[in-house]
Protein backbone atom coordinates (compact mmCIF):
# COMPACT_ATOMS: atom_id res chain seq x y z
CA UNK A 1 0.00 0.00 0.00
CA UNK A 2 1.25 3.20 -1.04
CA UNK A 3 2.11 5.76 1.98
CA UNK A 4 1.45 9.28 1.51
CA UNK A 5 3.15 12.48 2.77
CA UNK A 6 1.00 13.13 4.72
CA UNK A 7 1.33 10.33 6.55
CA UNK A 8 4.93 10.42 7.24
CA UNK A 9 4.49 13.66 8.52
CA UNK A 10 1.23 13.98 10.77
CA UNK A 11 0.64 12.61 13.94
CA UNK A 12 -0.95 9.24 15.18
CA UNK A 13 -4.27 10.84 14.62
CA UNK A 14 -4.07 12.12 11.39
CA UNK A 15 -1.83 8.88 10.40
CA UNK A 16 -4.78 7.00 10.94
CA UNK A 17 -7.07 8.90 8.73
CA UNK A 18 -5.03 9.28 6.16
CA UNK A 19 -4.68 5.18 5.68
CA UNK A 20 -7.97 4.88 6.28
CA UNK A 21 -8.53 7.24 3.14
CA UNK A 22 -6.37 5.85 1.03
CA UNK A 23 -7.59 2.51 1.93
CA UNK A 24 -10.89 3.36 0.85
CA UNK A 25 -9.65 4.83 -2.29
CA UNK A 26 -8.47 1.65 -3.16
CA UNK A 27 -11.20 -0.59 -2.70
CA UNK A 28 -13.55 -0.70 -5.65
CA UNK A 29 -17.15 -2.01 -4.97
CA UNK A 30 -19.34 -0.69 -7.57
CA UNK A 31 -19.87 1.39 -10.98
CA UNK A 32 -22.40 2.59 -13.60
CA UNK A 33 -20.43 2.11 -16.79
CA UNK A 34 -21.32 2.01 -20.58
CA UNK A 35 -20.67 -0.83 -22.87
CA UNK A 36 -17.81 -0.70 -25.45
CA UNK A 37 -18.67 -3.83 -27.29
CA UNK A 38 -19.99 -7.05 -26.59
CA UNK A 39 -18.84 -10.92 -27.55
CA UNK A 40 -21.83 -13.27 -27.35
CA UNK A 41 -19.08 -16.22 -28.18
CA UNK A 42 -17.38 -15.72 -24.56
CA UNK A 43 -20.65 -13.68 -23.16
CA UNK A 44 -18.26 -11.04 -22.66
CA UNK A 45 -18.11 -7.14 -22.57
CA UNK A 46 -15.45 -3.97 -22.55
CA UNK A 47 -16.65 -1.55 -20.42
CA UNK A 48 -16.30 1.94 -19.92
CA UNK A 49 -16.54 3.07 -15.99
CA UNK A 50 -18.96 6.03 -15.95
CA UNK A 51 -17.67 7.81 -13.20
CA UNK A 52 -14.16 9.16 -13.25
CA UNK A 53 -11.87 8.06 -10.81
CA UNK A 54 -10.69 10.55 -7.84
CA UNK A 55 -6.50 11.14 -7.20
CA UNK A 56 -5.31 13.96 -4.90
CA UNK A 57 -1.57 15.15 -5.93
CA UNK A 58 1.23 15.59 -4.32
CA UNK A 59 -0.07 19.57 -3.36
CA UNK A 60 -3.28 18.17 -2.25
CA UNK A 61 -5.02 18.96 -5.65
CA UNK A 62 -8.10 17.32 -6.28
CA UNK A 63 -7.77 14.92 -10.01
CA UNK A 64 -10.20 13.07 -11.58
CA UNK A 65 -9.02 10.52 -14.77
CA UNK A 66 -11.47 8.44 -16.86
CA UNK A 67 -10.99 4.74 -15.85
CA UNK A 68 -9.38 2.27 -18.01
CA UNK A 69 -11.62 0.49 -20.13
CA UNK A 70 -12.38 -3.14 -18.61
CA UNK A 71 -11.91 -5.91 -21.09
CA UNK A 72 -13.32 -9.35 -20.72
CA UNK A 73 -16.14 -8.68 -18.48
CA UNK A 74 -18.63 -11.88 -17.92
CA UNK A 75 -21.93 -10.17 -18.85
CA UNK A 76 -24.97 -11.19 -16.29
CA UNK A 77 -28.06 -12.53 -17.85
CA UNK A 78 -30.61 -14.01 -16.11
CA UNK A 79 -30.57 -17.82 -15.61
CA UNK A 80 -31.40 -20.73 -13.73
CA UNK A 81 -32.86 -24.45 -13.64
CA UNK A 82 -31.57 -24.52 -17.55
CA UNK A 83 -33.26 -21.50 -18.86
CA UNK A 84 -31.75 -17.93 -19.61
CA UNK A 85 -32.93 -14.65 -20.61
CA UNK A 86 -31.12 -13.45 -23.29
CA UNK A 87 -31.40 -10.17 -25.65
CA UNK A 88 -29.29 -7.85 -27.45
CA UNK A 89 -26.15 -5.78 -25.88
CA UNK A 90 -25.03 -3.19 -27.76
CA UNK A 91 -22.10 -0.73 -27.82
CA UNK A 92 -23.76 2.58 -25.75
CA UNK A 93 -26.15 0.11 -23.69
CA UNK A 94 -25.84 1.39 -19.86
CA UNK A 95 -24.96 -1.35 -17.17
CA UNK A 96 -23.53 -1.46 -13.77
CA UNK A 97 -20.49 -3.48 -13.32
CA UNK A 98 -19.61 -5.03 -9.74
CA UNK A 99 -15.90 -5.79 -8.36
CA UNK A 100 -15.50 -9.27 -6.77
CA UNK A 101 -13.95 -9.51 -3.18
CA UNK A 102 -11.58 -11.79 -4.98
CA UNK A 103 -9.52 -12.95 -7.76
CA UNK A 104 -12.12 -14.67 -10.78
CA UNK A 105 -9.51 -15.93 -13.58
CA UNK A 106 -10.05 -19.69 -12.84
CA UNK A 107 -13.81 -19.27 -11.85
CA UNK A 108 -14.11 -17.53 -15.01
CA UNK A 109 -11.92 -20.36 -16.51
CA UNK A 110 -13.29 -23.30 -15.07
CA UNK A 111 -16.30 -23.06 -12.77
CA UNK A 112 -16.55 -24.42 -9.42
CA UNK A 113 -15.06 -23.36 -6.30
CA UNK A 114 -11.39 -22.17 -6.95
CA UNK A 115 -8.33 -21.07 -5.65
CA UNK A 116 -7.12 -17.02 -5.46
CA UNK A 117 -4.94 -17.56 -8.65
CA UNK A 118 -4.27 -13.62 -7.36
CA UNK A 119 -4.12 -12.25 -4.26
CA UNK A 120 -5.55 -9.10 -5.61
CA UNK A 121 -8.88 -7.78 -3.74
CA UNK A 122 -11.69 -5.13 -4.95
CA UNK A 123 -9.72 -5.05 -8.33
CA UNK A 124 -10.50 -3.65 -11.57
CA UNK A 125 -10.01 -6.86 -13.13
CA UNK A 126 -12.36 -8.76 -11.65
CA UNK A 127 -15.33 -7.30 -12.62
CA UNK A 128 -18.88 -8.36 -13.79
CA UNK A 129 -21.39 -6.65 -16.02
CA UNK A 130 -24.90 -6.18 -15.37
CA UNK A 131 -26.52 -4.65 -18.24
CA UNK A 132 -30.27 -2.54 -17.66
CA UNK A 133 -29.60 0.45 -14.78
CA UNK A 134 -30.82 3.62 -16.64
CA UNK A 135 -29.86 6.78 -16.43
CA UNK A 136 -32.38 10.36 -16.33
CA UNK A 137 -30.75 10.56 -19.82
CA UNK A 138 -31.51 6.64 -21.15
CA UNK A 139 -34.60 5.86 -19.41
CA UNK A 140 -37.56 3.81 -20.95
CA UNK A 141 -41.09 5.38 -20.51
CA UNK A 142 -44.15 3.61 -20.22
CA UNK A 143 -43.79 0.70 -17.67
CA UNK A 144 -46.46 -1.52 -16.81
CA UNK A 145 -47.45 -1.24 -12.80
CA UNK A 146 -49.78 -4.13 -13.17
CA UNK A 147 -47.68 -6.55 -15.04
CA UNK A 148 -44.85 -8.26 -16.35
CA UNK A 149 -43.76 -7.29 -19.55
CA UNK A 150 -41.27 -8.04 -21.89
CA UNK A 151 -40.63 -5.66 -24.82
CA UNK A 152 -38.95 -3.21 -26.88
CA UNK A 153 -37.71 -0.43 -25.30
CA UNK A 154 -40.21 1.94 -27.31
CA UNK A 155 -42.78 -0.48 -25.88
CA UNK A 156 -43.96 -1.28 -29.71
CA UNK A 157 -43.49 -4.68 -29.54
CA UNK A 158 -44.13 -6.97 -26.66
CA UNK A 159 -45.56 -9.57 -24.36
CA UNK A 160 -47.83 -8.44 -21.09
CA UNK A 161 -49.11 -11.13 -18.57
CA UNK A 162 -51.63 -9.58 -16.29
CA UNK A 163 -51.74 -11.47 -12.67
CA UNK A 164 -54.86 -9.98 -11.55
CA UNK A 165 -56.89 -11.26 -15.23
CA UNK A 166 -55.07 -14.31 -15.56
CA UNK A 167 -54.74 -12.53 -19.31
CA UNK A 168 -51.88 -12.85 -21.62
CA UNK A 169 -51.76 -9.80 -24.61
CA UNK A 170 -49.09 -8.97 -26.97
CA UNK A 171 -48.44 -6.44 -29.80
CA UNK A 172 -46.37 -7.55 -32.76
CA UNK A 173 -46.24 -4.89 -35.81
CA UNK A 174 -44.29 -7.64 -37.80
CA UNK A 175 -46.54 -10.61 -36.78
CA UNK A 176 -45.91 -13.44 -34.24
CA UNK A 177 -44.30 -16.91 -36.09
CA UNK A 178 -44.45 -19.94 -33.99
CA UNK A 179 -42.90 -23.07 -35.70
CA UNK A 180 -44.43 -21.47 -39.26
CA UNK A 181 -47.06 -20.75 -37.74
CA UNK A 182 -48.35 -16.87 -37.50
CA UNK A 183 -50.68 -13.94 -36.43
CA UNK A 184 -50.08 -11.57 -38.79
CA UNK A 185 -50.11 -8.12 -37.26
CA UNK A 186 -54.41 -7.52 -38.26
CA UNK A 187 -55.09 -10.55 -35.85
CA UNK A 188 -55.74 -13.27 -38.88
CA UNK A 189 -53.78 -16.70 -38.79
CA UNK A 190 -51.49 -17.82 -41.30
CA UNK A 191 -50.93 -21.50 -41.37
CA UNK A 192 -47.43 -23.25 -42.44
CA UNK A 193 -48.46 -23.59 -46.33
CA UNK A 194 -49.54 -20.04 -46.27
CA UNK A 195 -52.70 -19.97 -46.65
CA UNK A 196 -55.26 -17.45 -44.55
CA UNK A 197 -57.45 -18.81 -42.62
CA UNK A 198 -60.30 -16.38 -43.18
CA UNK A 199 -59.55 -15.82 -46.63
CA UNK A 200 -59.22 -19.37 -48.12
CA UNK A 201 -61.67 -21.72 -49.72
CA UNK A 202 -61.71 -25.08 -50.80
CA UNK A 203 -62.96 -26.72 -54.40
CA UNK A 204 -65.35 -29.90 -55.06
CA UNK A 205 -67.15 -29.66 -51.73
CA UNK A 206 -70.55 -31.28 -51.73
CA UNK A 207 -73.77 -30.44 -49.65
CA UNK A 208 -74.27 -32.62 -46.84
CA UNK A 209 -75.08 -32.89 -43.33
CA UNK A 210 -75.64 -29.48 -40.58
CA UNK A 211 -72.14 -30.81 -39.20
CA UNK A 212 -68.25 -30.90 -40.63
CA UNK A 213 -65.22 -32.58 -38.86
CA UNK A 214 -63.88 -31.10 -36.35
CA UNK A 215 -60.88 -28.71 -37.12
CA UNK A 216 -57.86 -30.81 -37.34
CA UNK A 217 -59.67 -33.79 -36.95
Amino acid sequence: MAVSDQTRSGDLAETLKSERETTKNQIRVALPGIVQSFDPGTVTAVVQPAIRSVETDNDGKRITNNYPLLVDVPVVFPRGGGCTLTFPVKAGDECLVIFADRCIDFWWQSGGVQEPVDDRVHDLSDAFCIVGPQSQAQKIGGISTSGVELRSDDGETKLSLNPSSGAITGTAPGGFDLNGLKILPDGRLQLVDGSIVDKHKHGGVQSGGSNTAPLGG
